[in-house]
């Protein structure tokens, strides 16, 4: 008579991966939405501020101000996504890691 085979490691193995995906991809939904929401409000501030530019020089001024806050939000942003990528990537490989005992 042949064993059955033991499907409750696997099993758990594929519930904790895609309850990981799941929250995964839940955190990077909430970051996305965070950076968009940053990005409109960037813009409707800067919007505001335009509409009281009186000469060149003003507007000159303005529009450097203006790229460097927008490339530095940029940046901020980008460092927050690539912070949670590798935090992902961590927890992934440690789930995995103690999977394979």
């Amino acid at each position: 008579m042949t064993a059955k085979p033991d499907f409750k490691n696997p099993i758990e193995a594929v519930q904790t991966l895609m309850a990981m995906q799941a929250a995964t991809i839940s955190k990077s939904i909430e970051l996305q939405k965070k950076s968009g929401e940053e990005l409109m409000a960037f813009f409707q501030t800067e919007a505001q501020k335009v509409t009281q530019l009186k000469t060149p020089e003003e507007l000159l001024r303005f529009n450097i101000e203006a790229n460097t806050a927008l490339f530095k939000l940029l940046k901020a942003q980008g460092e927050a996504f690539t912070a949670f990528a590798t935090e992902a990537g961590t927890a992934a490989f440690s789930s995995f890691k103690g999977m394979g005992k």
